[in-house]
């Protein structure tokens, strides 16, 4: 479930390994190009932390964050 706080979308990924982790990084990073919306994430080991804000938009939460975090969510359920 992505948290919204401080103007921005929030939530961390926890997969069984570094490996899994790295190719969810890599899918979400094709998708955010596709989008042309870059998130902020860090990763450490299994676990994947991504941030969502609107640069642009002076760093708020807008409709091209909630589609990402929708988008990106639905990589999970797929």
């Amino acid at each position: 479930m992505w948290k919204e706080e401080d103007n921005k979308l929030q939530q961390t990924f926890k997969f069984n390994d570094f490996v899994e982790a790295f190719g969810f990084m890599s899918k979400v990073a094709l998708l955010a190009e596709k989008m042309n919306h870059h998130p902020g994430w860090k990763n450490i080991y299994n676990k994947v932390e991504i941030t969502l804000t609107t640069h642009d938009k002076g760093n708020t939460i807008t409709e091209k964050d909630r589609e990402l975090a929708k988008a990106i969510s639905n990589l999970i359920t797929t």
